[in-house]
């Protein structure tokens, strides 16, 4: 994506939110959110669905959505759940998981929640929060991004990050919670989260944010983006969008510089990421997760993209300084 498009579509983001919630954990550990209405219910009445993150202060912890496969994150991580999903969290070792709610006060809260929760172990502490957005980026129905995904900021965003979990940590001591920092944080590590996250995905210069708000091809990103593992025609994608295959395959090409087909194979190798790097899922049940019903397909179409294969490239990842 280019930079002047992501800038221009990030700048035109509303967002409002706070940290909510700071967990001290110990293994072994694990439990389950509410639900995302509920949630929402609570945090901003009148809301049916928030944005919500989690960013890793120390320690090492699992995310998991739908029962799906766990997502790991590490000291330094933000876990972004952008469509407001109840989940799963967890540490190393295996766990009975519990209702988080059991583990604190019954809402509304008159002072900052803290839950603590384990055994006694290694502890990892979770820094949770919010935001309000209305944008096309944030509708589950185009699923214009994964239902969880994990960041590690880098660069200039790391010892930013660093040292606001710091305040964070300290302004929430002992449950206190007044600091203005704690309705202004969350709009920053988005923002910038998004900067990290966004310029991965398969876009080109004309914009595939422009492209989820464009009533042709909103529809057919969206069915791409929730089943990559389909065989997918042009005709398919045509039907869901309502136009003819002619009238699809331009609009593709004039907003995001490619044919719908090509762009499904991009977007397969960016899910394919994703998973290699966040999740313990083997090659081959990537590669089914993704579309392809040989490892052996997957690996080229990933080589291609990447210049490596998939088992490569996930121990280039791993191996990389803070790497998993």
């Amino acid at each position: 994506m280019s930079t002047a498009v992501l800038a221009a579509a990030l700048d035109g983001l509303r967002l409002e939110g706070a940290i909510f919630l700071r967990g001290e954990c110990t293994e072994a550990w694990a439990y389950e959110s509410p639900t995302g209405e509920m949630m929402a219910g609570v945090l901003r009445p009148g809301r049916e669905r928030l944005v919500y993150f989690h960013i890793v202060a120390s320690g090492r912890c699992w995310v998991s959505v739908d029962g799906g496969e766990p997502h790991w994150a590490e000291r330094g991580d933000v876990v972004v759940l952008p469509y407001g999903h109840q989940h799963r969290m967890g540490g190393a070792d295996p766990a009975t998981c519990v209702d988080v709610l059991q583990l604190m006060a019954p809402p509304p809260w008159t002072e900052f929640p803290v839950v603590r929760h384990g055994s006694g172990g290694e502890r990892t502490d979770v820094i949770c929060g919010y935001l309000d957005v209305d944008d096309p980026l944030f509708q589950p129905e185009l699923a214009a991004l994964p239902p969880i995904f994990v960041v590690r900021p880098t660069g200039a965003a790391a010892p930013w990050v660093e040292s606001s979990l710091r305040y964070v940590l300290e302004a929430t001591e002992g449950g206190d919670g007044d600091s203005q920092v704690l309705t202004r944080l969350p709009a920053i590590v988005l923002a910038e989260v998004l900067r990290l996250h966004l310029p991965t995905t398969p876009a080109a210069d004309r914009g595939w944010m422009a492209a989820l708000r464009d009533p042709v091809l909103a529809p057919a990103l969206g069915e791409l983006h929730r089943a990559p593992e389909r065989k997918w025609t042009v005709a398919d994608l045509a039907a869901a969008a309502n136009v003819s295959r002619s009238v699809l395959d331009d609009r593709f090409r004039h907003l995001l510089g490619r044919s719908p087909i090509r762009y499904l194979t991009d977007w397969r190798m960016h899910v394919a990421e994703d998973l290699l790097a966040t999740t313990d899922l083997g090659v081959q049940a990537i590669a089914r997760r993704v579309g392809y019903d040989a490892e052996e397909a997957f690996s080229r179409a990933f080589k291609r993209a990447h210049g490596v294969a998939p088992s490569q490239w996930r121990l280039s990842r791993a191996g990389a300084p803070g790497g998993r």
